[in-house]
């Protein structure tokens, strides 16, 4: 074990020497997860939204998700006690990149590292920060347009961590860099039951929402199977669902990842009103309304359409057409309507403290958002 400075931030690694490689890999005799667990002491954490899955059934079938991974290179985020890495080796892969952000998960990790001598590399830090341009072999690079690379990203994610890293890796899905430097890489994750229904849901569920239209718009999501919450210990409140992601070829919304998301975002502020309403908010005050109906009459949208009931080539088409308002006038990709809320209601506090002591009171938009 040997620490490194990356970027001002230090990581621990664990690497170990590779010897003659057999034809068929199996992991030697080893405690069970359970008593790994209590050999080291080891207790989720509630602030870290930590849920351990013990049964080895139920890893194997996530891991059997991410399709075959013999020989394969793959990444796991968050492998805490490390039931999926067992599973993930027991696939017979080529190498495995465990990140970890919780120390006290290194011991049990380092187990099983020295159990698949050679295999095994750990990194102590945070998947949100980590950098994967170099996180495997060049060799392994494909074209985007060829197969997706023998490259796979597993993880149980924390509740906590798991919406904002989707978003965070889609958007390096759109700019072909991160993880997807090496190509189309597939991931396999878990999310709430609720997460990934968002994930994965079609025009006209009311589980649509910004989360679907920024995944389906760049990956084929599909939803794998749910796994009951009793079988997590602690057990969470909610059920957890297992997604499986594929970068497109050709994203079906082919403008820029904070274009398409700020388009996304304004047409679901107000999700249960017509979508006229949050498309207004990428405008200014000042000339809206005849903008919000040149920019629905462009890209062909009924505007009494609520954002759930809206396609993919209706968001297309809303995104090409804001595109070209933009270009026209690039003020108006930096228009930030919650800041144009902001000042009006500054403003309105200072008048009303001129007249009249008491707290002016919120629009209905200012209360919606």
């Amino acid at each position: 074990l040997f620490g490194v400075s990356l970027g001002g931030r230090s990581e621990s690694f664990c690497l170990m020497a590779a010897p003659g490689k057999v034809a068929t890999f199996r992991l030697p005799p080893l405690p069970t997860i359970g008593e790994i667990i209590k050999l080291f002491r080891l207790k989720a954490l509630k602030q870290l939204s930590q849920n351990f899955l013990l049964d080895l059934r139920l890893t194997d079938k996530i891991v059997k998700q991410a399709g075959e991974l013999k020989n394969a290179y793959v990444c796991e985020v968050g492998p805490g006690p490390g039931g999926i890495t067992r599973s993930i080796l027991s696939a017979g892969v080529e190498q495995l990149l465990l990140i970890e952000k919780d120390a006290r998960f290194i011991p049990g990790l380092q187990m099983l590292s020295e159990a698949a001598p050679g295999k095994v590399r750990i990194v102590h830090g945070d998947i949100l920060t980590y950098k994967m341009e170099k996180a495997f072999p060049k060799h392994l690079k494909k074209n985007w347009e060829d197969e997706p690379p023998d490259i796979h990203i597993i993880g149980n994610l924390p509740f906590s961590v798991s919406t904002p890293l989707i978003i965070k890796w889609l958007e390096n899905v759109s700019k072909r860099d991160g993880p997807f430097i090496y190509g189309r890489t597939q991931m396999t994750l878990t999310f709430q039951k609720e997460v990934g229904e968002r994930l994965t849901a079609n025009p006209g569920s009311h589980q649509r929402s910004r989360l679907s239209i920024m995944a389906q718009h760049l990956c084929t999501v599909e939803s794998c199977f749910v796994i009951p919450g009793q079988a997590f210990v602690p057990k969470p409140e909610v059920d957890v669902a297992v997604v499986h992601f594929t970068p497109l070829v050709q994203p079906k919304i082919e403008q820029p990842f904070e274009l398409v998301e700020k388009v996304v975002q304004s047409v679901f502020q107000f999700r249960r009103k017509y979508c006229f309403r949050g498309i207004e908010t990428l405008f200014p005050e000042n000339g809206r309304l005849k903008r919000t109906e040149q920019l629905m009459m462009t890209a062909d949208v009924d505007p009494t359409l609520r954002p759930f009931q809206l396609s993919m080539s209706q968001f297309r088409n809303l995104c090409n057409a804001y595109r070209k308002m933009c270009d026209e006038d690039p003020s108006l990709f930096v228009f930030n309507y919650r800041e144009e809320l902001r000042q009006r209601r500054m403003t309105r506090s200072s008048r009303s403290l001129l007249g009249f002591t008491g707290q002016p009171e919120q629009t209905e938009e200012e209360n919606q958002l």
